[in-house]
């Protein structure tokens, strides 16, 4: 892990809001984990301090806005494009919630605020695209920067290009952002070792600001492996027995406010987390893209509150924590108002000024867009965007469906142009890694992102990317034996009637399953297979040869597959462990874009992609 950075100051002054609160006397009695407490508004304590907590997470590369039905029509029209988010008018907000701490005199005098940042900064698809294309500085860095956030923990979605993009990334910001990684070890990455020496990477952050010391403690979810590509670089598990040792080495220190920001994919994994907890005043949650809110607060169309805003849990000590998080695509600004005692005790919230404010670019709460941003971020990136969308790669005779839920859970026409496009490309480079041409491909359905039907007509470059923007790499596994990819199979399916990302659109083969028999389970981060599945019956490749017959292996010579890179390395806990593959110099997205060009000859037919697939993956339970 990275060492402790010591306490100090960048040269930006903090702000800080003060008001009445939510007191903690009054959400003192017990109640169940996810449940919220209604509590009174109480004025600050005159000696008292109040922390103001902005904060985003997940902000994915959303560097334009993004679109809402305000008419609630059906359709978007031009004035409802973009008309939330953008990082433009996200630094406007911040500015604004700032002031307005700042200038705000009716709680304590002593107040300060900080601007967090909860990871999954950027995302692999075509607005970053237009990053990678630039090179360093990114554009999401040179946003973010332009925000003046205090301190970004580091989510999944950084390591999605490997640690040099992420060294990169944080290159960006010459220094001026400290990036709070408490569970993660970098040793073994020399690009990352490099800003764990030179301070950007810590294990905590401390601010001293009006008297008071805050320090920072940031978590990694322990599935990084599994969802995405951090290589060498290790994850330390035991998050509550980490944060309770860092809690109580910065209270040995003074610092009698603790904040946690906690990449760990789901809100409730916070929720669990805190009653292991001691020495932590408030966690901010992130990953999940859960919308917390209440009652009068205003939200995207479009968008509706889960929850409360904040939920409540007890920690280790019977000390109520107030856990936050807001959904992504900066489209909110989150906020927690926390008054504290002078003994540096939490008191409770302000219930007015907590909870997620929206980044709006109509109604009466628009903010116009930060000019310096606008012209050196989002036109260029619009710019780029526009260009691809107008460099068609194909026709397409049918509507293809990319769907989240449905290539998630069944075939889809899109799934199966997308596998065919990485068993293509696999075969094309073959003799150049001297590997063999691919008999099946598998393509998980967690890396299919478009999230729409793409209508029946032109198939842009842009498509290409909102298809497949992760940037994984095609490779061979030339020698899978057949039980074992019966098991990958398995692993497709293991999650059905439910959806999930390791489900798996094919190429080359056909499989039948039944989701009465016996699921399988792995270890995520290993891919071992803890109770191997019975739910596929049948297996047959394309040119016949039976692999699998009413669910028992037909013994044979293994099978050569081509798979993303990211599925190779055991992600979505694909059971690959101790196979050998090989990167083949192509990523999927290329693989898609050089198929719809060169292997299909600029067209989709409706007869070898019709709607709804043809019958690759039959479910006959």
């Amino acid at each position: 892990m990275p060492a402790p950075r010591p306490a100090g100051r960048r040269p930006r002054a903090l702000a800080a809001l003060a008001l009445g609160a939510v007191t903690l006397a009054a959400v003192a009695a017990p109640a169940a984990a996810t449940e919220t407490v209604a509590a009174a508004s109480a004025p600050a304590p005159r000696d008292g301090f109040t922390l103001t907590l902005l904060f985003t997470n997940d902000g994915e590369s959303a560097l334009l806005g993004v679109d809402a039905d305000i008419d609630g029509d059906g359709q978007i029209s031009p004035e409802e494009e973009r008309s939330f988010g953008g990082v433009a008018r996200a630094r406007t907000l911040v500015d604004q919630l700032r002031v307005e701490a700042a200038t705000d005199r009716t709680g304590s005098p002593r107040r300060a605020s900080l601007l967090l940042s909860g990871g999954d900064n950027f995302l692999p698809g075509p607005e970053f695209a237009a990053s990678i294309d630039k090179g360093a500085p990114y554009y999401d860095s040179l946003a973010m920067k332009a925000m003046d956030y205090d301190a970004s923990i580091i989510g999944n979605h950084e390591f999605d290009f490997g640690p040099e993009v992420l060294a990169d990334f944080i290159n960006g910001f010459d220094g001026t952002l400290d990036f709070v990684s408490s569970n993660l070890d970098f040793t073994a990455e020399p690009s990352l070792t490099a800003h764990t020496d030179d301070g950007t990477i810590v294990s905590t952050r401390v601010f001293r600001e009006a008297g008071e010391q805050i320090g920072i403690i940031g978590l990694t979810t322990p599935d990084l492996p599994a969802l995405s590509s951090p290589r060498g670089v290790r994850v330390l598990p035991e998050l509550a027995e980490i944060t309770n040792g860092l809690a109580e080495g910065l209270a040995e220190r003074g610092v009698t406010k603790v904040v946690l920001v906690s990449h760990l994919q789901d809100i409730d994994n916070e929720l669990a987390l805190v009653p292991e907890l001691s020495g932590v005043d408030v966690v901010v949650g992130a990953g999940g893209g859960e919308i917390l809110a209440n009652d009068g607060d205003p939200l995207v169309p479009g968008d509706v509150a889960e929850r409360e805003f904040p939920l409540v849990e007890k920690d280790r000590d019977g000390r109520v924590v107030p856990v936050v998080t807001t959904t992504g695509d900066y489209k909110y600004i989150g906020r927690i108002v926390l008054n504290f005692d002078r003994a540096g005790d939490l008191l409770g919230w302000d219930e007015e000024r907590t909870g997620p404010v929206r980044v709006a670019g109509v109604g009466e709460d628009a903010v116009e867009p930060d000019p310096w941003v606008r012209r050196h971020v989002e036109e260029p990136v619009l710019a780029y965007l526009e260009n691809m969308a107008e460099t068609v790669v194909a026709t397409s005779e049918v509507p293809l469906d990319g769907v989240r839920e449905n290539v998630r859970s069944r075939e889809t026409n899109l799934g199966n142009l997308l596998a065919d496009a990485v068993r293509w490309q696999a075969a094309e480079q073959a003799d150049e890694y001297d590997v063999p041409v691919p008999e099946v491909a598998i393509q998980n359905g967690g890396g299919i992102r478009n999230g729409t039907v793409i209508p029946a007509g032109p198939v842009s470059e842009l498509n290409t990317f909102e298809v497949s923007p992760f940037g994984n790499f095609v490779s061979v596994v030339p020698d899978v034996p057949r039980d074992r990819l019966r098991q990958l199979l398995e692993r497709g399916v293991a999650a059905l009637p439910g959806q999930a990302g390791q489900f798996m659109q094919v190429s080359g083969m056909r499989f039948t399953y039944d989701v009465e028999e016996t699921a399988q389970v792995v270890e995520v981060n290993t891919g071992e297979v803890l109770t191997p599945g019975e739910r596929v019956r049948d297996v047959v490749l394309d040119d016949g040869t039976v692999l699998v017959a009413d669910g028992e292996v037909v013994d044979g010579p293994a099978v050569s597959v081509a798979v993303n890179d990211f599925s190779a390395r055991g992600g979505d806990g694909y059971p690959f462990v101790g196979l050998d593959f090989t990167v083949v110099g192509r990523t999927d997205q290329q693989a898609l874009s050089g198929y719809l060009r060169e292997g299909l000859g600029g067209t989709v037919s409706s007869e070898r992609y019709p709607s709804g697939g043809e019958g690759r993956i039959v479910s006959v339970g």
